[in-house]
């Protein structure tokens, strides 16, 4: 009978040797580190980093990190380039160069067109005495004692340090360029940081004839029917001045029918509840959440300066805006 492969061992296995591999990048740093930090922060153009392979795959995961992070960055493939690829390069730029062997025929290929053009080249190998390393004008050496992989030939162990590398690199460069939240939200508009940072209550709220409001003197069965227009939930009383004199709500609804109240009768102004909260506009959508979760409410009017109602907005806004 086959013994049974012990997949958690030899998981355990790999993530010890890959983490032995990152940890000692550290003892690898020396000037270089620093030097190749300089050209890139003084870098006039942008970083071209490429890489064949499974260093490629890092290359082009460095590239796209240096770009959120405040450093124009983009990835080329070393097969393109010289077939065209390389125009994209200008003086002004910087070519990082991905291979752990040093010796990768399609990158050394570039060289060439590279030092004719004179711009620096920083290149990240497994072996100081290998021609690209020989060729850059500075080297980042990234030694690994083994791969992952039981027969030694995977890149497992040389990439994950490779990658590593790259993230001290791009995570030194936002701290020099003194890059924050606000600077990262805006090159990820779509990501959950971006929206907390850059929507407003203004991007999402429901104002003009899609704001739900009716006068003081209404009746509440008329109220209700604002109410089901808008599929807010709610409605905002306003005066005839158009301040704002309270709100309406699903809530309200249902203390209004539990007191028997007559709704074709009586206003709304006798049961809409006066002190309502308001955002202010350009208030972030976040903070108008935070608001809501502390007050226990579905629903938000929004006034301007002079505190004038100009709109309205609920949880499920927030919710189909990416907020929540």
């Amino acid at each position: 009978m086959t013994e049974k492969i012990k997949f958690t061992e030899l998981a355990r296995e790999v993530l010890l040797i890959e983490s032995e591999a990152v940890s000692a990048q550290q003892q690898c740093l020396d000037d270089n580190f620093d030097k190749a930090c300089e050209i890139l922060l003084n870098c006039q153009g942008r970083v071209v980093v490429s890489g064949m392979g499974k260093s490629g795959h890092i290359g082009s995961k460095l590239a796209a990190t240096l770009a959120s992070t405040g450093t124009p960055a983009f990835f080329v493939h070393p097969g393109e380039a010289s077939h065209g690829d390389l125009g994209m390069i200008t003086k002004h730029d910087v070519v990082m160069a991905l291979s752990f062997s040093g010796e990768t025929g399609e990158i050394l290929s570039l060289m060439p067109v590279i030092k004719r053009l004179g711009v620096p080249l920083i290149a990240i190998t497994g072996a100081a005495n290998s021609a690209l390393a020989t060729l850059s004008d500075v080297h980042l050496h990234i030694q690994v004692k083994k791969e992952a992989c039981p027969m030694n030939l995977a890149p497992t162990a040389s990439t994950t340090a490779t990658l590593a590398l790259g993230d001290a690199i791009a995570v030194s460069l936002l701290t020099a360029r003194g890059f924050k939240k606000e600077d990262f939200a805006l090159s990820h508009p779509g990501g959950s940081l971006g929206r907390r940072l850059l929507l407003h209550v203004d991007d999402i709220m429901h104002s003009g004839e899609d704001f739900p409001a009716v006068s003081e003197d209404i009746l509440i069965k008329d109220a209700l029917l604002e109410m089901t227009r808008s599929r807010l939930g709610m409605t905002a009383i306003i005066s005839g001045t158009g301040d704002l004199l309270g709100i309406y709500t699903d809530g309200d609804l249902r203390r209004t029918l539990e007191a028997q109240v007559n709704v074709h009768e009586m206003t709304i102004a006798d049961v809409m509840t006066r002190s309502c909260t308001t955002v202010t506009q350009g208030t972030l959508a976040f903070e108008a959440l935070r608001i809501m979760e502390q007050k226990k409410i579905n629903g938000l009017i929004i006034v301007d300066e002079q505190n004038k109602p100009v709109g309205a907005l609920n949880m499920y806004d927030l919710l189909k805006a990416g907020v929540v």
